[in-house]
Formats: structure tokens, C-alpha cells, sequence
């Protein structure tokens, strides 16, 4: 008999049990713990800026719900916006950005395009840089962690801030220029290090030096939901494991921004001496590339244009840090990727698989 030849196409054939509900509320889980420790390290006003995310997203999304007729509040996603916008938000933010910040993400970016699984660029992110373009001064109004303080609302730069204003071009280290310019550490930082280094580092015959755990904990001015790195690293392994996010993205775009800064430098080093720890650990990296980069609707689908899509968040990442206007571009890297995942999955599409049949 002839046998034929016949193309089976890419998409996901295969059933799953995840629904989009029980995938963003088990990404909002993950996202609790790192709300808690910035509720501890920078007092209650991160609750108010997170719920008054959370809210003006579901109120926003019922609305639009009830002009078009049908509800889709109950499938989570609205409430998972809201978080992100209020965890991509100073703590001591005007309430009104974060409200008007969700409602542009959702009313304008996720509804006018369709609503889910048709907007074109992370909702979170383009209302995080709606309010970075209207209300830069407030976006940018730090203020220190109560446990370096010891009261609230005392305001500081960020380190990545201060890196560069401090630094300057003369080759000094993002570590060293902290340090000659007084940017105080933690106890709970010094003694984290000294349990460290006493237990596992000098036993590799290495030592970890101090300030970096400052960096981990958040213990320091930043956003709120950039400051619990290890919380969201915690979070970041049980969403690879449950396979809600691919690997891929996140590990791409870290090694290509981490090689990046180690051969040109980060602002103020030489090159071949850039800090690749601190860069990953003073911003907003972690948070950005592993909750909102791998987003399903507005990453590609076929692993080679992920590569490619990763790759350029993790250059543009470094351009932005390194000559943008902000100390930190992670979010504007993610929003251009996002613009051109149509071209790389035409350029790049998921490869089919030629079977014959008698």
C-alpha cells in the first residue's frame, strides 16, 4: 500500500487538568509570602497599595464584564493583574497611581484587544510603565525597610540608584561604592552572613561578603514585591515544577544579562568586572522574569522564538540598566519582547513532525 506523508501540526494536543483559574490562584499563593515580608519590612501601606490594585482590577474587569454580558472575574487573572501592578508599586505610592495604573492594564491593554488570551503585551507590566511615563517622581519616591530605620516612611535611594549616582565612571564596584558612601546594612544581613560563611562557604574554601544578604532578604528601598527575592525564588521552583512556567525564559535571559554584565560591566565597574550577584539581586530581575516574562499569552510558543524572545529581554535588560534613563529598564525590556513574539513565531514557528501512514 502507499504510504503517505502528512504534517501534525504544533499545538498542544494533549488534555490538562490546569484551568486558567487554578493557575493564576496558585501564582497568587506563591506571590503571598512576598507580601507578607514586605508588609514586615516596609509596614501596612503595602496592603493598601496592593489592595487598592487588586481592587480597581476587579472592579474594572466587572465592569467591562457587564458591558459586554458575560462576567470573567471568576477566572482569577483580574486579581493576579492587580497584584502585579501593586507589587510593581513603591510602598509609599499615592493610592491613586496603582488604581489607575490596573485600570489602563486591564480596561485598555487586556479588554480592548479582546480580553484574556488576546492582549499583546503583559497587561502588569504596560500598567506599571503607564505610571512610570505619568507620575515619574512618585514611581521613584523610596523608602527604607523599618528593620534598618526602625520607624516607617523614612525615605532612601534604592541601591541601584545610588550605585549609579555614586560610582561614577572611575571602575569602582557596585559593593565598594555602597560601602564608601555609607549605605547602611542590616544585623539580620550580617548575621545571615556570618552563618553562611561559617557553616558552607568556608568549608569550599570561599566567603561570602557582607551586604549581599541585605540584597536577598530586601532589606532595602525598592518596590515592594522586588525586595523578597528568596521568597520568589522559592515561588519561581514550584511553578517549574508544576510546569505553569517554562524554563527556558527565565534561565535565557538571565544568562545572557549575567553574561552581559560580567564582560561589560554594570554602572561604575570596569569590564571583565562587572557584579553579576548584585545586578541580579538589586531589582527587579527575579520577579519580572520568571512571573511576568512567561506569560503564556504574550511569550511565544515554539522554544526556538522563546530562546530568541529570552535573549533579547536579557540585552535589552543590560542596555536599559547600563544607559537608560532609570536605574532599571526590566519591564520595558519585557514590553518590546512582547511586541515582536509575532514576528519571531512567523520567523521562527514550532516545527511539525512528518509521519507516514500505510
Amino acid at each position: 500500500m502507499r504510504r503517505e506523508a502528512f504534517s501534525v501540526s504544533g499545538a498542544p494536543f494533549i488534555s490538562s487538568r490546569q484551568t486558567v483559574r487554578s493557575i493564576s490562584f496558585t501564582i497568587v499563593v506563591t506571590l503571598v509570602p512576598v507580601v507578607l515580608w514586605s508588609m514586615f519590612l516596609f509596614g501596612p501601606t503595602t496592603l493598601a497599595v496592593i489592595g487598592t490594585a487588586v481592587a480597581s482590577a476587579v472592579a474594572v474587569e466587572f465592569a467591562v464584564g457587564l458591558a459586554r454580558g458575560g462576567s470573567t472575574i471568576h477566572d482569577g487573572t483580574a486579581v493576579l493583574t492587580g497584584l502585579f501592578v501593586g507589587l510593581g508599586m513603591p510602598p509609599g505610592v499615592p493610592l491613586f497611581i496603582p488604581a489607575l495604573a490596573t485600570a489602563f492594564a486591564i480596561g485598555i491593554v487586556k479588554c480592548c484587544f479582546g480580553g484574556l488570551g488576546s492582549n499583546w503585551m503583559n497587561p502588569a507590566l504596560a500598567g506599571i510603565a503607564f505610571a512610570h511615563a505619568n507620575w515619574p517622581a512618585s514611581m521613584t519616591a523610596w523608602v527604607m525597610p523599618r528593620l534598618i530605620t526602625g520607624v516607617e516612611g523614612i525615605s532612601g535611594a534604592t541601591p541601584l540608584g545610588f550605585v549609579r549616582t555614586a560610582a561614577g565612571p572611575g571602575g569602582v564596584s557596585a559593593m565598594n561604592a555602597l560601602k564608601a558612601g555609607g549605605y547602611s546594612g542590616s544585623a539580620l544581613s550580617r548575621a545571615a552572613t556570618g552563618f553562611l560563611n561559617a557553616n558552607f562557604f568556608d568549608r569550599l574554601g570561599a566567603r561570602l561578603p557582607d551586604g549581599y544578604m541585605d540584597l536577598l532578604l530586601g532589606i532595602r528601598p525598592g518596590c515592594i514585591g522586588e525586595t523578597a527575592i528568596i521568597a520568589l525564588l522559592a515561588g519561581s521552583v514550584l511553578l517549574l515544577v508544576v510546569k505553569i512556567i517554562r524554563w527556558q525564559i527565565p534561565a535565557t535571559a538571565l544568562l545572557v544579562f549575567a553574561a552581559l554584565i560580567r564582560f561589560f560591566g554594570d554602572t561604575g565597574s570596569s569590564p571583565f568586572e562587572g557584579d553579576v550577584l548584585f545586578a541580579i539581586s538589586s531589582g527587579s530581575v527575579v520577579l519580572v522574569l520568571f512571573y511576568m516574562a512567561t506569560d503564556p499569552v504574550t511569550s511565544p510558543v515554539s522554544r526556538r522564538a522563546s530562546i530568541v524572545y529570552a535573549a533579547g529581554i536579557g540585552a535589552l535588560m543590560f542596555l536599559f540598566r547600563r544607559f537608560g534613563l532609570y536605574s532599571e529598564g526590566t519591564a520595558f525590556a519585557v514590553l518590546i519582547a512582547n511586541c515582536l513574539v509575532p514576528v519571531l513565531e512567523e520567523v521562527l514557528p514550532v516545527r511539525s513532525r512528518t509521519r507516514g501512514t500505510k
